[in-house]
């Protein structure tokens, strides 16, 4: 039964996995037997998180900086981490960001950032990473949606537009190379505890609302998502596909 969950001799490319969510699920792969290659947009803070690494006794395979909206830097990154260190076995498309305003005063430089980079950029690192798990037959991409693809409120317009995409775009993913034995998936966390919603967390109204409207009474720590994210890259979930799975301490499940 552990070989069902197990990612030894995997290769894991987690996008924006500096820190937060990313740096989290890398750990958590990590953990269990996966090879994980960091990036980010800022070399900086890679070397950070490959310090916190080393400094627990672990080290990532490899850390690199590119846009994942730049599908030029993208191309060149997945061929040099494939050139380096291996065939990439598993993808988490993690890397995102916040540009918040109401829709009616939205600068359209704001919503064209958000959509590139966290709808977009899942697209072109996906298909970059697809084209070499097409050859070898066989490949896991998990893509990071939110509660917002499906719930919305205001000032993140742009955000939830391209989650929303993020749960289509992994049926299109999923529909259209299952046939290369490529499962595709993606996860949908709540409310979270992270760098991106610190300002939210810290404003006491919100955080008191998000704790009376979530049953289990609590934001999610990033580690909730350690569970799904591994059983999702391992075969455990071979006959899974196109799903998106939601990790939002219950909101859903009441009104």
């Amino acid at each position: 039964m552990s070989d069902l969950f197990s990612l030894k001799g995997r290769a894991a490319l987690i996008t924006g996995s500096a820190q937060g969510l990313g740096f989290t699920i890398a750990k958590g792969m990590q953990e269990a037997g996966a090879d994980i290659i960091l990036s980010d947009v800022s070399k900086s803070a890679l070397e950070k998180a490959r310090e916190s690494l080393r400094a627990s006794g672990h080290d990532a395979a490899g850390s690199y900086v590119f846009d994942i909206s730049d599908e030029a830097q993208v191309t060149e990154a997945v061929n040099a981490i494939e050139r380096d260190i291996g065939p990439i076995d598993i993808l988490v498309n993690n890397a995102g960001i916040h540009k918040r305003s109401m829709l009616i005063d939205m600068p359209v430089e704001n919503w064209r950032k958000v959509i590139d980079v966290n709808l977009s950029g899942a697209f072109i690192v996906g298909r970059a990473a697809a084209r070499g798990m097409i050859a070898r037959r066989r490949g896991k991409i998990i893509n990071i949606a939110s509660i917002n693809a499906l719930m919305v409120r205001p000032n993140i317009g742009n955000y939830c537009a391209a989650k929303g995409g993020i749960v289509t775009l992994t049926k299109s993913m999923a529909t259209e190379w299952g046939e290369y034995n490529i499962n595709v998936n993606a996860i949908g966390p709540g409310y979270f505890l992270t760098e991106l919603t610190k300002p939210l967390s810290e404003d006491a109204s919100f955080d008191s609302w998000v704790k009376s409207e979530v049953p289990l009474k609590r934001w999610g720590d990033p580690k909730d998502l350690i569970g799904l994210a591994v059983m999702l890259a391992s075969p455990a979930s071979d006959y899974i596909t196109g799903q998106t799975i939601y990790v939002d301490g219950g909101w859903q499940a009441c009104l």
